[in-house]
């Protein structure tokens, strides 16, 4: 299958795309057949603070066009943070969307997991990813914590680069909520892999790109 990503939203979460769908199929003996059109990281964390996922889909919709006339046969947004307006695109797009939620909800059932924490943007912690993942009890970031935890992010996420005291207020904020029962934490922004990656936090984590990385490829692959 002809894959078109929405990518650039950011650089980082892009590229953890790319690597990762490059190695699946390195790794499976399948040649790799891939499109990407590039959204405004800005642009779209704009209408995800102002609250028009309308907006955003049309954007989302326009560059699914695009990919669909360059011969990809579905499309992925490559962006956690960017599901906000996925129910939205799924009602205007071209081509059938490769939804993150779902996924990220079957992997949490199938690992008999209880009660997860959660980081991301603001709308991610508040939704509890968008409300998409019933299997679980999440327990999401509140109050003070809640607001550091997003501009934090944002921030890291629009250059693509990771500070130390960026990655201490991740890790802090996820000690926190496994402080309040959360069995595992999980990673609700795409580029909050940079902050997690080659580093122990003291607590497990579970990858919500990783698994829509892999739900990418099995489509690809069938």
């Amino acid at each position: 299958m002809h894959i078109g990503l929405i990518a650039g939203i950011g650089p980082a979460a892009t590229d953890f795309y790319y690597r990762g769908l490059i190695d699946r199929h390195v790794a499976g003996g399948l040649p790799l057949d891939l499109t990407m059109a590039h959204a405004d990281v800005r642009e779209m964390s704009r209408n995800l603070v102002g609250k028009n996922p309308k907006k955003q889909a049309e954007i989302f919709a326009g560059l699914a066009q695009r990919l669909k006339a360059a011969g990809a046969q579905a499309v992925a947004i490559t962006s956690m943070g960017g599901h906000f307006c996925v129910n939205e695109l799924m009602a205007i797009s071209p081509l059938p969307v490769l939804n993150a939620i779902p996924a990220v909800d079957a992997s949490l059932a199938a690992g008999k997991f209880r009660k997860i924490g959660i980081l991301g943007t603001r709308t991610v912690m508040e939704s509890k990813l968008y409300g998409g993942i019933p299997s679980v009890e999440v327990v999401p970031t509140e109050g003070a914590a809640l607001d550091l935890v997003h501009d934090n992010y944002v921030a890291m996420a629009t250059i693509g680069r990771v500070t130390d005291a960026q990655r201490q207020v991740f890790f802090e904020a996820g000690r926190a909520l496994c402080a309040r029962g959360a069995e595992a934490i999980m990673l609700g922004g795409t580029d909050l892999f940079l902050a997690f990656a080659g580093h122990d936090p003291g607590f497990p984590v579970i990858d919500c790109a990783d698994i829509h990385v892999d739900a990418i490829y099995a489509q690809s692959a069938a």
